[in-house]
């Protein structure tokens, strides 16, 4: 750098001189100019080659360095979102979440005329008021606790305790026993007002114990080991259950699939000595059952059950077979039967959601609250219940059904429904006549967060 520094102003010095110096001969005093001058040179290239040593600032030519942008704001240790309600999260594990739904309904049965009973006609209550919080604590732990004050009791439902490492997860404490699809799926995001006839029946309960799932891909795996409801507990109560499920569901080009099947054991204990399985005429408001078998004495019950499903855009379709048998002493053990096939369509551009084995919660695309008009379905179902066998006649319910469902936002929906079932073999005659049919139309509004 100085070199070529110092031929630069060498060169523009020269080039500067008379051209009539280089065409004849210099005299002394010309001479004695050049050299004179070529010391001036030398001087400043010495100056200039000092600077240059000592990293002199830049002329004011020079363009100024670019500033470094200013780093990043850390983020908050704590981060607050609304999912319904606060969802508070730190950064090293710790989350806590407020969680509850409101479901208020109304319902009308309609029954032959020989038929009296109070509970026909008109009803209407408060199915679900449930409050609780859940989260999750550092090292894969969490927690949910919730429970049920639409009844004059308290009710307390899950009570539980989460251990995850990677695919598999540890549960104990009370919770669902893996009966099935439609069960699993929490009743915020079922396709009627009520579940299929055969899951409440069956007497499909949340019970106290420990279980594990695994899931790898498309496979999911669940099993456990149960006693009984909190409120069943004593220290008399020494029934237990071996409950588990088995769910592939892969995923076909934009079609979700589902496949499953269950198998449960219980033994009942010396405080159970009898079973009995029966069903509301869709609408739970309504206090009465034309379907139902007698208290029968038992030692054990044992249920088979499959499942399919399919989500496909606005389209989805599922269906679900449970067998009950029960262990009678000294008598022959009868075998139930309920089942139910669905299909839903969505009018307006949204999807029903599955994840872990089960139907979630929709997610409006265009809900009122940014002038759309939510989300709008229709469901069609047909339901069985079959009570009779083995000498037990506690009738047989064929239930065909639809519903219209309006969500105009995330955690808001209104649903009417309407069956008609067709009974045989009813406990309940109707002027000596125990085949016949029922009419019953359901309302809901529901909030969850």
């Amino acid at each position: 750098m100085r070199h070529a520094l110092a031929a630069a102003l060498l060169a523009t010095s020269m080039f500067s001189l008379p051209t009539t110096a280089y065409a004849q001969a210099m005299s002394a005093e010309e001479a004695a100019a050049l050299r004179a001058e070529l010391a001036s040179l030398r001087n400043k290239v010495e100056m200039l080659e000092a600077r240059l040593d000592q990293g002199a600032p830049p002329s004011a030519g020079t363009a100024a360095p670019v500033p470094a942008p200013a780093p990043a704001p850390e983020p908050s240790a704590t981060q607050i979102k609304w999912k319904g309600a606060p969802e508070i999260k730190t950064a090293d594990g710790w989350s806590f979440k407020p969680r509850g739904r409101v479901q208020v309904d109304a319902a009308h049965v309609g029954a032959p005329g020989a038929i009296a009973d109070p509970a026909l006609g008109f009803s209407n209550e408060l199915r679900r008021i449930r409050m609780g919080f859940g989260g999750t604590i550092p090292g894969g732990f969490g927690y949910k606790v919730e429970a049920d004050f639409a009844e004059s009791d308290v009710v307390l439902l899950d009570a539980l305790m989460t251990y995850q490492d990677g695919p598999l997860k540890l549960t104990v404490g009370q919770h669902n026993t893996f009966q099935g699809l439609e069960e699993l799926s929490s009743s915020n995001d079922t396709s009627f007002i009520e579940r299929a006839a055969f899951t409440d029946a069956f007497n499909f309960i949340r019970r106290a114990g420990i279980s594990a799932e695994y899931s790898t891909g498309a496979l999911l795996l669940q099993g456990g080991v149960f006693t009984d409801n909190f409120t069943a507990l004593d220290s008399g109560n020494d029934g237990y259950s071996f409950d588990g499920r088995v769910v592939y569901a892969p995923k076909v080009g934009k079609t979700q699939l589902h496949f499953g099947g269950s198998a449960h054991w219980r033994k009942l204990g010396d405080t159970v000595p009898t079973v009995r399985y029966r069903q509301r005429p869709l609408v739970h408001s309504a206090d009465i059952r034309f379907v139902a078998s007698p208290n029968m004495n038992a030692e054990a019950e044992t249920g088979f059950g499959t499942e399919a499903a399919f989500i496909r855009g606005r389209l989805h379709g599922a269906a679900e077979a449970f067998w009950q048998s029960v262990d009678r002493p000294g008598l022959a053990d009868p075998q139930f039967f309920g089942g139910s096939v669905e299909a839903g369509l969505f009018l307006t551009d949204d999807t029903r959601a599955y994840k872990d084995g089960i139907f979630k919660e929709i997610h409006v695309k265009n809900p009122v609250s940014d002038g759309g008009i939510g989300a709008w379905q229709i469901n069609l179902r047909y339901d069985h219940l079959d009570l009779n066998d083995a000498g037990i006649v506690g009738g047989r319910q064929d239930g065909y059904m639809a519903s219209l469902i309006w969500t105009p936002i995330d955690y808001v929906r209104f649903m009417v429904n309407y069956a008609r079932l067709q009974y045989h073999d009813a406990v309940i005659p109707a002027g000596g006549d125990r085949n016949y049919g029922v009419d019953s139309i359901g309302a809901r509004a529901q909030i969850v967060f």
